[in-house]
């Protein structure tokens, strides 16, 4: 099994349980920064956010089956309170525990149901070539990403190209110039920064609306994308559940990133494009 399904199989398992972040990846096999990108990748979720949404699921069917001792379910769902188990539930239901058990129905909630992982190996997947780069700077638009918003990225481009020019120091003619995709500053809810950007040779005189990412000197495994731009999430999926855990290399906590160089077309999304991914070993 590859870390994400190891995670599912762990969470649905030990449900009832006390679990932190570490102990998930842990038996995955894989630190804390891989598994909160390896299981966003797979799955679209959080690992933490998937766990609280399973465990209120769970909660409200056994209200919805009469269980009379609220703080009992609370507890199960490892809420110390009951205060903060109606937070959470009603933030999550937009009702009441006391609600639903009196209604004794959960078909009105949009329940959490567990995730059937497809064991499948992608064979689409290359082997990648390494490479150790120089340090570099990147400006461009910036997002804070979250699960619930990562569909603004497209749009993001679509800024990007619209307010190219606007960026000074710029490095390379706009007619082949390359572009990056950055994700940084990663949290374990698996937001994240990203910038779509361009190389500038320095920051002094960008203007604030701009973002702007540092990226050290690092070695990367590189990967081509071959596919439309639209299924990314596919081969970012196969990179960290499937090739990392196998390679020998360890994932650093340091930034990824697209790479655009003039074969990609952004009006179509075809012409593939490179994902680097940083790794020592």
């Amino acid at each position: 099994m590859n870390p994400a399904q190891r995670a599912l199989w762990y969470i649905e398992s030990h449900l009832a349980e006390p679990m932190t972040l570490d102990e998930i990846a842990a038996i995955g096999g894989v630190s804390r920064f891989h598994m909160v990108r390896a299981f966003a990748a797979a799955t679209g979720f959080p690992v933490m956010r998937y766990v609280r949404a399973r465990r209120l699921s769970e909660a409200a069917r056994s209200l919805a089956k009469g269980a009379p001792d609220i703080l009992s379910v609370a507890l199960e769902a490892d809420y110390g309170s009951h205060e903060a188990f109606t937070r959470a539930f009603r933030d999550r239901f937009g009702a009441t525990p006391e609600a639903i058990r009196a209604a004794a129905c959960t078909h009105q909630l949009n329940l959490q149901e567990p995730i059937l992982m497809d064991s499948t190996r992608s064979d689409s997947l290359k082997a990648p070539r390494f490479e150790s780069a120089k340090a570099f700077l990147v400006a461009g638009i910036a997002e804070r990403i979250s699960c619930d918003n990562g569909a603004i990225i497209p749009g993001m481009w679509a800024r990007f190209h619209q307010e190219l020019a606007d960026i000074p120091a710029r490095i390379g003619q706009s007619k082949d110039q390359v572009a990056y995709g950055v994700c940084c500053n990663g949290d374990d809810s698996g937001n994240f920064d990203y910038i779509a950007g361009v190389e500038v040779s320095d920051f002094s005189d960008l203007a604030r609306r701009f973002g702007r990412i540092r990226i050290p000197e690092q070695r990367y495994a590189v990967f081509t994308h071959t596919d439309h731009v639209a299924s990314i999430r596919r081969t970012v999926n196969a990179i960290w559940n499937q090739w990392l855990p196998s390679s020998g290399c360890k994932a650093e906590d340091a930034p990824n990133f697209e790479r655009y160089d003039e074969k990609f077309d952004p009006v179509t999304g075809n012409g593939g494009f490179e994902i680097w991914i940083p790794v020592r070993g």
